[in-house]
């Protein structure tokens, strides 16, 4: 199969993803689409962060990604043809709806062999469109045991599951994710859009996935007060009943600790050095000067997913874009098609 044929079938699920959005289904006559609106409620039901919204936007998302014009851009500066088929072993997460398809299309368009281990979180929809392919079976692969038969492996866990991955696949090519979060750094100039911005990078997926924004930093004396009036719009979460648990928690445990926070009701800024902060809160630090700033995230480099700010910072993104990146805006700033054609 040329690399020709392997775009286009990836595009093929990119077109039928939009037509799954523009389906209306009370009159649908399609029976894949209404296959995956069934399979999208099985998903719906095993993960309960797996909510409409939630479902809408990552399909809205690959769905403007898997283009033939997009993927012919970004795989314009590799060489695949003529590639010595291997099987690559893909562990994935099941944090956010499909958090491990972008390796699977690299694999994929590699021209390699997938051999996939589920997270029991997110085990429905992959599967469905894969079949959706219809390619040979030694292609695409996916296994519910220990893997065997792999020449490489993508693994993606969380730092502790990475010590293990690290020991298990020593003596395989890898590429093994743990832990990184991601942060904004604001200066007190931001206008109101790019607030409301901001609460898109902070509650998409309900800050689950590692590029929600999970710290702030700010200047001394900062007004909080313009950073609570943007998040506002996202005030309906706090009816989301696991949401509603984390907060309820989280709040608890920081009355009894005695913390000083912020509270709006639905959501909790404490001042904290930590990267990482639990769902429905977010940690914030200030800074003084900006040069200084700059020396300590470079220091923070290998924890860090995205940098969100108006001022210049090495890899920053816009505010709203920490989900929109693009295909060859890789996890953790490693080229994984590149490490796909070394193996």
């Amino acid at each position: 199969m040329n690399i020709n044929r392997r775009i286009e079938l990836i595009s093929n699920i990119g077109e039928f993803l939009k037509n799954y959005l523009d389906e209306d289904f009370d009159n649908s006559t399609d029976d894949k689409l209404v296959k995956f609106k069934d399979i999208i409620t099985k998903a719906q039901s095993k993960n309960p962060w797996f909510t409409d919204e939630n479902i809408k936007v990552n399909l809205t998302y690959w769905s403007n990604k898997l283009t033939k014009h997009n993927l012919n851009k970004w795989l314009s500066k590799y060489n695949l043809n003529n590639i010595s088929r291997k099987n690559i072993a893909i562990i994935m997460a099941g944090n956010i709806p499909l958090v491990g398809f972008h390796d699977f299309i690299c694999v994929f368009l590699s021209g390699h062999n997938s051999v996939i281990k589920l997270s029991n979180s997110d085990n429905f929809i992959l599967p469905f469109l894969t079949d959706l392919m219809k390619v040979s079976s030694e292609r695409i692969v996916y296994s519910d045991s220990f893997l065997k038969d792999y020449d490489g492996v993508i693994a993606t866990g969380s730092d502790n599951t990475s010590r293990y991955f690290d020991y298990y696949f020593k003596n395989k090519g890898s590429i093994i994710r743990k832990n990184r979060n991601s942060i904004a750094i604001l200066n007190g100039e931001e206008s109101d859009d790019d607030l409301k911005s901001l609460s898109q990078d902070i509650f998409t997926y309900f800050g689950l996935g590692c590029r929600n924004v999970s710290k702030l930093y700010v200047p001394k004396n900062y007004n909080f007060d313009l950073f609570f009036n943007s998040i506002f719009g996202y005030k309906e979460l706090i009816n989301n009943h696991k949401y509603a648990n984390n907060y309820d928690y989280n709040k608890a445990i920081y009355l009894m600790s005695e913390y000083k926070f912020l509270d709006n009701g639905f959501f909790i800024v404490k001042e904290g050095n930590e990267m990482h902060s639990p769902i429905s809160t977010i940690n914030f630090e200030y800074y003084d000067k900006v040069s200084i700033l700059r020396e300590k995230i470079n220091l923070e480099d290998d924890n860090i997913q995205c940098i969100v700010s108006n001022i210049e910072f090495k890899g920053k993104v816009d505010f709203g874009e920490t989900q929109n990146p693009s295909l060859n805006q890789y996890a953790d700033n490693i080229d994984v098609m590149s490490f796909l054609l070394t193996i």
